[in-house]
């Protein structure tokens, strides 16, 4: 897979893409990521990539025309021409909210095209005419696009075939299973008098299969009760969550 990183700050993305599950994927040629600086793409000696907004107003525009000149230079056409399995994502707050299900549909891609915002945002003509689609990392502002591009590199990097050493490992993550995911221990069984719950000692892999699944519903309900909705649970599990809300209204946790 491919990715290609349209931005002003080319330099933002050289440490992170050199750790962790980027490297591996790097390393192991699942991925091949081609930072692009939208400078290049300029026709006047400063090298302009924004503009004061037309109407007036405060703030900065980023300029259509570099990142025109930039997605032609990778030939990756119009949005009604792409080749197949390429696509074209601007990163800006007023965008759909990135999810692991959209993560893993990326991962499908053959090439994928992050477009950075800068300053008060990008000219519309970007998202009219150019991209894809939006993508936001959550309900706040950022200074730029760069860093929401690097949290949408690295959660598409690990669900690559062979970049993560156990593909269990994946499919328990949060949200990879349609919940959160239930909490984990390791050495030393005791602390400081704070000890690993017994079942995870035992030895007996099925109460711990269920200790499991049931502290991630329990921690589901606890914390994002909206993803049981959609999260296809069993008719016990049903149950179970049923009376587990019961148990917190009458201890008073609401």
């Amino acid at each position: 897979m491919k990715i290609s990183v349209l931005t002003i700050f080319p330099d933002f993305f050289g440490p992170a893409l050199a750790e962790g599950m980027i490297r591996a994927a790097l390393e192991k040629g699942r991925l091949a990521v081609d930072v692009v600086s939208l400078r290049d793409f300029t026709d006047d000696p400063h090298r302009t990539t924004d503009d004061y907004p037309f109407g007036g107003g405060v703030g900065m525009v980023m300029k259509v025309e570099p990142i025109d000149r930039a997605l032609t230079s990778l030939a990756v056409g119009s949005p009604g021409s792409r080749p197949p399995g390429c696509l074209v994502a601007l990163l800006s707050p007023q965008g759909r909210r990135f999810t692991q299900d959209q993560a893993i549909a990326l991962a499908g891609l053959g090439h994928l095209v992050l477009v950075c915002g800068r300053y008060k945002g990008v000219d519309e003509r970007v998202r009219d005419y150019l991209a894809d689609e939006e993508l936001s990392i959550g309900d706040f502002v950022l200074s730029g696009g760069e860093p929401a591009a690097l949290c949408v590199v690295d959660a598409v990097a690990r669900l690559l075939p062979g970049v993560v050493g156990s593909i269990d490992s994946v499919e328990s993550d949060s949200f990879h299973s349609g919940i959160l995911d239930s909490p984990y221990y390791t050495r030393p069984a005791e602390y400081r008098g704070w000890k690993v719950p017994d079942v995870l000692l035992s030895g007996n892999h099925a109460a711990i299969a269920r200790y499991r699944r049931e502290q991630a519903l329990r921690r589901t309900l606890e914390r994002r009760p909206d993803l049981l909705e959609g999260a296809g649970l069993s008719p016990e599990e049903h149950r179970w969550l049923r009376k587990q809300e019961l148990l917190r209204k009458e201890s008073g946790g609401g």
